[in-house]
């Protein structure tokens, strides 16, 4: 079969969903050599960085099967996921989905005494988890079951396997969880078609450059994640999970794997713009696709600067220097970006353009009523898209709150212009409103300190409001050859807006270490505001002066 009529076919099969697709290739029996996933550890007696077939991969997901199984896990039970490698976290998804339980993937990264909270509210019927995160786990009262760890788990039978659980459209087939920023993440369920709706939809269209050799270097317990080891497995393409996706970690796998597109989040572009790229062979890169929150310009340009990419040129289509960047903005409950738009070396739509939305994507800028708002006004995002999650597991408060008239409100604030590009200003919790009635966007404070301050690598502007004051402190991470000594205050200032410059009471360089991240990494502003009205100078830890302004830095 023609690879264009295979990929035609799984489009139209309403059967197909994220529970299934693996399961579902194998039984259809063509390509079972192809090389598959490719996982940067050992596992289950495999080595690493060496391919799965797909019928290797079936089989070693078949055993995980018969282990689990044995265990007493059946269909629809709820089973925490919390371990430290993507062959692990991967592998079991697979496994729990094909017997019909239901995974609750956990980012490694979640603290133990979180992690016991954020369990304890799944409800779950045991946890999967490895030594160093049972031992993580240990001190906090976990009251859930601890079932066999996941090493032990390739060691079942794959002819014992029960038989596949048949999946349908709306049922629940896995949890992942929102970045935790604004506190305890929130458990939120995806449906059998709506994280394989995108996928669906991208099997009608010709498959796209950079598509046949993929490299993940995405939270491993993301929504994302499961998305991108399902459009892979469609498309008949090789996909290699990273287990970490610092910037070092994702250049050495480049230059080992030879990717052609790598699927990352905001973090690891900024942690890649900040290394000397033309020291590292970037050569096979012809795309860096980014989900999650949308990327920097400052980060981008960097980016597509490297690689090779084909393109239209006088002479015909040929290969020319320099890579896509393909932008967006989605989120876990989003289930998919619902935007897109394609950089490269030449183009210049910047300024938090996320781009125009996808086609299976319908989306609004809303007033505090729901009302649509019209070009150039500020206001919520609502998206209706069958990726949408079903919604939060065992929360139908912050489910329902989140739902107004057909639309999911994403918490972003947004606007669009008179041609359709949307851009995005910020998230509406870390937005402040201004005493002459303006607001102060933090993220576009950003973008702009970040296109205007070249030696500045990462940028994290805090607005809060004290009474009738809003107190700005803006947090700059500077690239490594950059003077940390040097006064950046007044180019700061001159990047921002008037009405936001005017509120800036502090400029600091920071060491990274000193800004709280969450577990996909994200700045957790929340915390930051906390810590300021408590009384912290933010960025150093030191008090603030009595009087409300701030001792010298």
């Amino acid at each position: 079969m023609k690879p264009t009529n295979d990929r035609a076919q799984l489009a139209v099969d309403q059967e197909l969903g994220i529970g299934n697709v693996l399961t579902s290739l194998a039984g259809r029996g063509i390509g079972l050599d192809r090389p598959t996933l490719t996982f940067d550890t050992d596992v289950d007696g495999h080595p690493a960085w060496q391919a799965l077939t797909l019928h290797e991969l079936d089989q070693r997901v078949a055993a995980r099967a018969a282990a689990l199984n044995a265990l007493d896990i059946a269909p629809r039970d709820c089973v925490a996921v919390y371990v430290s490698t993507g062959a692990d976290m991967v592998l079991s998804y697979l496994a729990l989905a094909r017997i019909g339980a239901i995974p609750a993937l956990i980012n490694a990264r979640v603290p133990g005494a979180t992690a016991v909270e954020y369990i304890r509210r799944l409800r779950a019927t045991g946890v999967l988890t490895d030594a160093a995160h049972r031992a993580e786990l240990a001190p906090h009262g976990l009251e859930t079951p601890l079932l066999a760890d996941v090493s032990e788990l390739g060691g079942g039978n794959p002819a014992e396997a029960p038989p596949v659980y048949r999946h349908h459209a709306d049922e629940p087939v896995v949890i992942t969880h929102s970045s935790g920023t604004t506190g305890l993440p929130k458990a939120v369920a995806h449906s059998h078609h709506s994280l394989f709706a995108a996928i669906r939809h991208r099997l009608t269209l010709p498959k796209g450059q950079g598509l046949d050799r993929m490299l993940a270097a995405l939270p491993t317990a993301h929504a994302a994640m499961v998305i991108a080891v399902n459009l892979a497995l469609c498309n008949r393409v090789q996909l290699a999970v990273l287990s970490e996706q610092s910037g070092t970690t994702v250049l050495e796998a480049v230059e080992r794997w030879k990717p052609q597109s790598v699927l990352g989040f905001a973090a690891t572009w900024s942690e890649l713009a900040g290394e000397d790229l033309s020291q590292w062979d970037l050569d096979s890169i012809s795309v860096w696709w980014n989900t999650g929150d949308c990327a920097h310009e400052a980060h981008i340009r960097r980016l597509v600067a490297v690689g090779s990419r084909m393109s239209l040129t006088p002479t015909g289509i040929a290969r020319t220097k320099g890579s896509h960047f393909v932008d967006g903005l989605g989120s876990t409950e989003m289930g998919h970006s619902q935007f897109f738009i394609t950089h490269t070396p030449t183009t210049d739509r910047y300024g938090r353009c996320i781009g125009r939305p996808h086609a299976f994507s319908t989306v609004a800028v809303l007033d505090d009523d729901c009302e649509p708002l019209g070009p150039g006004e500020v206001g919520q995002l609502g998206i209706s898209a069958p990726t949408l999650s079903l919604g939060y597991w065992n929360d139908s408060t912050t489910t329902y709150r989140t739902r107004r008239n057909g639309f999911f409100l994403t918490g972003d604030l947004v606007h669009r212009d008179e041609d359709g590009w949307f851009y995005h200003v910020d998230r509406a919790v870390d937005a402040v409103e201004l005493p002459d009635g303006r607001r102060l966007f933090t993220a576009m404070s950003e973008e702009r300190v970040l296109a205007d301050c070249g030696d500045v690598l990462e940028c994290t502007v805090l607005a809060v409001r004290e009474a009738d004051r809003v107190t700005t402190t803006v947090l700059l991470i500077l690239a490594d050859k950059a003077d940390r000594e040097a006064d950046r205050t007044a180019e700061v200032l001159a990047a921002l807006e008037d009405h936001v410059a005017a509120t800036v009471d502090r400029v600091v360089v920071v060491d990274p270490e000193l800004i709280p991240l969450g577990p996909t990494g994200k700045v957790r502003k929340v915390l930051l505001r906390e810590r300021f009205l408590a009384g912290e100078q933010v960025g150093t830890g030191q008090p603030r002066t009595g009087d409300g302004t701030v001792s010298a830095s």
